[in-house]
């Protein structure tokens, strides 16, 4: 609950708002009343019935597809805070669009991700509450605050549940190289050795494996992402750890964009569950049994109301 006087509201675009509902519910407070829709030639329109002055506003707002759609409403809400006077404005963003264009990978590539930043920034965010980026450096693009939480222990707890910890038979597998230290830290909590795949791509959402690094034989494995978009990596990881004598195969993810053909993929899979945290909205039609979705809400809330109270939540980061 929120224990002082200060004006606090939490507002939501069209991106994901049973999950600004969720995070409004477990702050014990009502989601403010705004309406953003379009007008006829497609432009956004917002309109924002609550007073703001002075409020310490919090916008939920993923940007995932349509990534530019749901962009724009963040801003054009943001601006609007900013122009009807909010004392603070934070831009709560479970998924952060764009941030794969964290680089320049070849000659006259553009840094999008950067550029995003510096367009929240413009419109009016104060502060940014942001999970499991998918590049550390992200941080970095931003002049203002900003406070990525971790995904990993709500994950590790599912597991935990099923009675994978301090398991002999469960190892934790990275789906690449750059994964591996999210995998470690993973591994830890559920006190298990990791293995790793070595895979080459030889271009955008193509992936081939090439190697896998680690004993996965007879082994319960569990591979561990930040995010699945069109499931190529994590269904070819899976058949590659089947080949190679793996008793079961899980996988787990913060950000579940499912692209294309990844529900198809991921049904066609040897993966017998697929756990991903309700950062980006499930449309009903990649809603599959063996897809499973974990609620980020009370994480949420519990960022929100430290930041709102004026308090560390530095441990949220090491839960």
């Amino acid at each position: 609950m929120i224990t002082h006087g200060k004006n606090i509201k939490i507002f939501t675009g069209n991106s994901h708002p049973e999950l600004a509902r969720g995070i409004a519910a477990d702050l014990g407070i009502e989601l403010g009343n705004a309406k953003v829709g379009k007008f006829s030639d497609g432009e956004i329109s917002v309109d924002i019935f609550d007073t703001v002055r002075g409020a310490d506003v919090f916008v939920v707002q993923p940007t995932n597809a349509p990534v530019n759609d749901n962009l724009m409403e963040l801003l054009i809400l943001m601006d609007a805070f900013k122009r009807a006077s909010a004392g603070r404005i934070t831009a709560v963003i479970p998924y952060y669009g764009y941030a794969r264009q964290d680089r320049k990978v070849k000659a006259r590539d553009p840094i999008t991700a950067k550029l995003v930043a510096d367009l929240i920034t413009t419109a009016g965010a104060d502060r940014v509450l942001s999970m499991d980026l998918h590049a550390a450096q992200i941080q970095g693009y931003f002049n203002i605050p900003l406070d990525n939480l971790m995904g990993a222990p709500i994950l590790a707890r599912y597991f935990i549940g099923k009675g994978f910890k301090e398991n002999d038979d469960v190892v934790v597998v990275s789906p690449d190289l750059g994964s591996v230290t999210r995998a470690r830290k993973f591994a830890d909590k559920l006190g298990a050795p990791i293995a790793i795949i070595d895979k080459r791509r030889p271009r955008a959402n193509v992936c081939e494996i090439m190697n896998i690094i680690g004993d996965v034989k007879g082994k319960v494995c569990i591979l561990v992402d930040d995010m699945i978009d069109t499931a190529g990596t994590i269904a070819n990881a899976a058949n590659a750890l089947m080949n190679l004598g793996a008793k079961e195969v899980y996988a787990c993810c913060s950000h579940g964009i499912l692209s294309g053909p990844a529900v198809e993929r991921i049904e066609k899979s040897p993966i017998k569950e697929l756990i991903m945290l309700d950062t980006i909205k499930i449309s009903e039609d990649k809603k599959i049994p063996k897809i499973k979705s974990l609620s980020v809400s009370s994480l949420f809330a519990e960022a929100i109301k430290r930041i709102y109270d004026d308090v560390s939540i530095s441990k949220l980061f090491e839960e």
